[in-house]
């Protein structure tokens, strides 16, 4: 039986652009693949089909068609899911079958440990995409594996440190914030509980990771019990072919054609994160004050006194603010010198797959380790120091700017940012790694070996 890949994935863009692309991957080697979310997800992905799209479309509904407000409904919500999603699922499988297109094999994402379940009682086989770093899957696999206590023990000495087979030291303030009491989101700690203990009922299992070998070779390999294989980055594929950018047009484009090379700084911070009116003010002060060029992203949730600062911004005549940009067409234009991030883990791979350094301003799940690696480890970035109010001061940014703008030091991050640029174009090219990894998955799935 040819094989028919279902890739599932959460309804939030974080999750849907590496399932999405990790889709598409799957699609390249030849066989038939489902990608499905829900209604709603699929009425706003921001990537609409074409007419060569490899892929088929399958959403399935949640009671929330017309949407949800994550920080006001977030709990509700996923209990909502976890009740509504496994009937939805397996209705969607049962009727691929009975259509003569059976699904051989489940994908999915974060947020659906349901899906082990339904995929077991179906007796189909089923994989897990892991679409944050492998270092974060390593503190997770500790953290419910016997080491909950000394990692929550960080608590409450933020200077102590703890080492993690793979992993550098981490401090309390560089582990994924949803493990701390202090998180706002205890539900979500426990449905990640539910999936490691969905990947406990298997022997060995298999976990994809938006990631690549030679980016975190070490913390791949540090859970013996678990087989984990780099597929990434997951990012989309025409900016993964050595070319500088893709053409396209748009007044953003349009404005960053008409700058100097590596001469603007791109600010955004993902679709979830909202910074307070101090803040925002913080960060046009920083920006304003370093004289250089900038595009920020700012959405309409993080415009608090937006219109005073979009106006300051454009009487200054130096920067231009939007409310959305194609990110890695943005990231990819030879004029961007810097990316200003909240360090999510798309947003980091993005920048890394291009070769563009960063400034690091960490918000919460895994963006702190994800900007600890960006700055140590990588070494193709900086992190913002906040202040005891938890803010980052303009004279901060400023700093940072000079820093991976200028001198030696900007020079060794440009230098190392282009290192690791070449090296994920390796993984995601034809032979590379990912490459390999994604092929050789499909192959055991069509050999029926892999499971």
């Amino acid at each position: 039986m040819a094989p028919h890949f279902l890739v599932l994935t959460y309804p939030a863009q974080g999750h849907i652009n590496p399932a999405l692309h990790f889709a598409r991957c799957l699609a390249g080697t030849g066989h038939r693949v489902t990608f499905s979310s829900t209604i709603y997800a699929h009425r706003r992905m921001l990537e609409p089909p074409t007419p060569d799209d490899p892929l088929s479309y399958a959403p399935f509904p949640d009671g929330y068609d017309d949407g949800f407000d994550f920080d006001k409904e977030g709990p509700k919500y996923l209990a909502d899911f976890n009740q509504a999603g496994p009937v939805a699922v397996s209705d969607l499988v049962r009727s691929f079958s009975h259509e003569g297109r059976p699904i051989t094999c489940v994908i999915y994402t974060l947020l659906l440990p349901w899906v082990a379940d339904v995929a077991r009682d179906l007796g189909i086989p089923c994989c897990h995409l892991w679409i944050q770093p492998a270092a974060v899957f390593v503190i997770y696999h500790h953290y419910f594996h016997g080491s909950d206590a000394i990692i929550s023990s960080l608590n409450k000495d933020p200077s102590s440190s703890i080492k993690l087979p793979g992993l550098p030291p981490l401090t309390h303030r560089e582990l994924p914030s949803f493990i701390f009491p202090s998180d706002s989101y205890p539900f979500v700690l426990s449905s990640i509980k539910q999936l490691f203990q969905a990947l406990d009922k298997e022997e060995k299992p298999h976990v994809l990771v938006n990631t690549f070998d030679a980016l975190e070779e070490s913390a791949l390999r540090a859970v013996h019990s678990v087989q984990m294989a780099g597929v990434g980055p997951l990012i989309p594929s025409a900016f993964l072919g050595g070319k500088s950018r893709v053409e396209t047009s748009s007044d953003y484009i349009e404005w960053l054609e008409s700058k100097q090379k590596s001469s603007v700084v791109y600010v955004s911070f993902g679709t979830l994160s909202a910074l307070s009116k101090q803040q925002m003010e913080e960060i046009a002060n920083g920006l304003l004050e370093s004289g250089r060029m900038f595009l920020w992203v700012v959405r309409e949730a993080q415009n608090e006194g937006g219109d005073e600062i979009q106006a300051r911004i454009s009487a200054s005549k130096r920067g231009l603010v939007v409310s959305w940009c194609s990110q890695v067409e943005v990231l990819s234009h030879p004029s961007v010198g810097c990316f200003v991030s909240h360090c999510g883990w798309n947003s980091t791979t993005e920048s890394l797959a291009v070769g563009v350094p960063m400034v690091c301003f960490p918000q919460w799940s895994d963006q702190q380790i994800n900007a600890k690696l960006v700055e140590e480890v990588w070494k193709t970035g900086v992190r913002l120091v906040v202040d005891e109010d938890g803010v980052v001061k303009s004279g901060e940014l400023k700093r940072c700017l000079e820093e991976v703008m200028e001198g030696e030091s900007g020079e060794e991050m440009r230098k190392n940012a282009d290192k690791w640029r070449d090296k994920a174009r390796e993984a995601a090219g034809e032979g590379g790694s990912s490459d390999r990894n994604v092929k050789a998955f499909a192959d055991k799935v069509k050999d029926g070996g892999f499971f």
